[in-house]
Order: structure tokens, then C-alpha cells, then sequence
């Protein structure tokens, strides 16, 4: 890269910089500046952002309850809670990726909702079998294709069955099959296979890819299901 061209990008990277400073409100300014603090302006904020963050979770479970029937009421405030101190660590170690696009309150808002949302994904699925070996695999028991649609769709339903067994590493099945086809959270799958969601969002990817090739090569196409989530 010339003088020239490095140059140009620092000064645009500044430019950004200045831009997000300018974009931040007066009360995010005073969030940062005060979880940065030392002392008591720190303690202080830090036990505000937490009654903030508990305040999300809780409504983000009040919201989702209705998914969870068998939970009483203080298991789904421990969940809240719990969830507010992970969005807490999450909010405290990614300071320096606000950018100031919106309030800071509402971006830390939104670390207690997604935390709140894994927790009870996670807990919905507790106690429940996730198929992850071939044998155990029945791909499209539950399509209730209609009568008319049955015949069409059985030689294409057949060719990505073969795909899957043929063209995928038994890892990629396992992952493909579980979240594509029996719609487990990733979360509860990553937990399971003892993984994260990166790794297995790349090899979701990565088996979908293999998938529409050889579909492709045998002239056929599913485009809608393998499409990129």
C-alpha cells in the first residue's frame, strides 16, 4: 500500500472516530466516562447499568413466558438476573466497540434482551434429545407435504437426503440436520456438541455450500432451505 493510499485510510479511520464522538449524546458521554472512572463514579455506574440490564431481562422473559409454562415465577426471575449479569461482563468488555449510533443506554439494553432470549431458548430445551446420529435421522416426517405436492417434491426430498449422507462430513450432518431441519437453537447446540456459535455457523455454511453443489450437479435445486440464515 503507497504513503499515499495509507495515509488516505487513517484519515478517513479519524474521520470516523470523530464522527461516532460527535454522534454520542451527552448521557452516553457521561456512561463511558463514568464506567471508566475509578472509585465511587464507577461503583455507581456500574450499579445503575445492572438495574438497567436486570430491567430488559425481565421484560424480555415476561415477553417469552408463555414459552416456558412450567417455570414458576422465581425461576424465571433467577433467569432475568442471571442474564443481567452476563450482559453486564458483555456490555463492560465491549465499551470500546460503541460507536454512539444510538443511545448508550439502549445499546447495553440490547445485551440483556439477547442474553434473556439464549437463557430461555437453552432452558426450553433442557431435558430434550437432540437426534445427532444418522440412524436416528427421519429428515421430512414432519412436512405434511399435501397429497398433491407428495410425488412432486419426493425425488428432490430423496436427492437431499443422499446429499447429506454422501457429500457432508458426519459433523457437518449433525449440524446441518439439527439446525436446519430440527430447528434447535444454536445456542443448545453449541452447548451440546461443546462448540460456539461461530464455529458452527461456519460449518452450517460450509455443509450447505457442499449440499447445493452436488444438487446442482444432479440438475436439482432447494435454493429456499439451503438459502443462508
Amino acid at each position: 500500500m503507497s504513503t499515499v493510499t495509507l495515509r488516505g485510510v487513517e484519515a478517513g479511520a479519524s474521520e470516523a472516530a470523530v464522527t461516532a464522538r460527535q454522534l454520542q449524546d451527552e448521557e452516553s458521554r457521561a456512561w463511558l466516562r463514568d464506567l471508566r472512572a475509578d472509585g465511587a463514579a464507577r461503583d455507581d455506574a456500574l450499579a445503575r447499568l445492572h438495574e438497567l440490564l436486570v430491567r430488559a431481562a425481565r421484560f424480555e422473559v415476561a415477553r417469552r413466558r408463555v414459552t416456558l409454562p412450567h417455570l414458576r415465577g422465581d425461576e424465571l426471575d433467577d433467569i432475568a438476573l442471571e442474564a443481567a449479569d452476563d450482559a453486564l461482563m458483555s456490555v463492560l468488555r465491549r465499551l470500546d466497540d460503541f460507536r454512539g449510533l444510538s443511545r448508550f443506554s439502549t445499546w447495553a439494553y440490547k445485551f440483556a434482551l439477547l442474553e434473556a432470549a439464549v437463557k430461555l431458548r437453552k432452558r426450553a430445551w433442557q431435558g430434550r434429545e437432540i437426534p445427532l446420529e444418522p440412524e436416528a435421522w427421519n429428515l421430512f416426517a414432519s412436512a405434511r407435504l399435501a397429497p398433491d405436492t407428495e410425488a412432486e417434491l419426493a425425488e428432490l426430498l430423496g436427492a437431499v437426503e443422499r446429499g447429506i449422507a454422501e457429500a457432508l462430513t458426519p459433523h457437518q450432518r449433525r449440524v446441518l440436520v439439527a439446525l436446519a431441519v430440527d430447528g434447535v437453537p444454536i445456542d443448545v447446540l453449541a452447548d451440546r456438541l461443546g462448540s460456539n456459535r461461530g464455529a458452527l455457523y461456519k460449518t452450517l455454511h460450509d455443509a450447505r455450500r457442499k449440499l447445493r453443489a452436488q444438487l446442482a450437479e444432479r440438475g436439482l435445486a432447494l435454493e429456499e432451505w439451503l438459502e443462508e440464515s
